[in-house]
């Protein structure tokens, strides 16, 4: 029964960890500068899940997220030459660099993520509510 407990306790864990990147993205998408100011648009990041739940010893069953790295796939080119962060010369002269963020593929993956969250909590619940109805019977 506590198996059951600390697996789903450990993918509630690693899909909150996908929520909070989701919600990054989605909130750098407009971004066209870095930190330090540099016309350098935010990357898109990606919580890469792994089996295993480290909390809980190296063999145990579960899930988490084993890192978080940034989407390697090229930035979209919006056509904006008033913008200060425009390419200035070359062939794409005239374009901006946007994040390679979409707001539709994000959108699915938290609905996804949200899911596989409530999922988990149901789970949980059916879980105390057999251990409950085990000990009615027992006393």
């Amino acid at each position: 029964m506590f198996g059951s407990l600390d697996i789903s306790t450990s993918a509630l864990v690693a899909q909150r960890i996908n929520l909070d990147t989701i919600a990054g993205n989605i909130a750098g998408m407009h971004t066209t500068r870095d930190a330090g100011g540099n016309p350098i648009p935010y990357r898109r990041r990606v919580a890469l899940m792994a089996t295993g739940n480290p909390a809980a010893g190296p063999d145990a069953p579960g899930v988490h997220v084993s890192a978080v790295v940034k989407d390697p796939s090229p930035f979209r080119l919006v056509h904006d030459p008033g913008h200060p962060d425009a390419i200035i010369s070359g062939p794409n002269a005239g374009y901006l660099r946007m994040p390679n963020v979409d707001y539709s593929i994000e959108m699915v993956n938290a609905i996804e993520a949200a899911r596989v969250y409530e999922a988990n909590v149901t789970v949980i619940e059916t879980t105390k509510t057999l251990a409950a109805s085990s000990l009615r019977l027992l006393a």
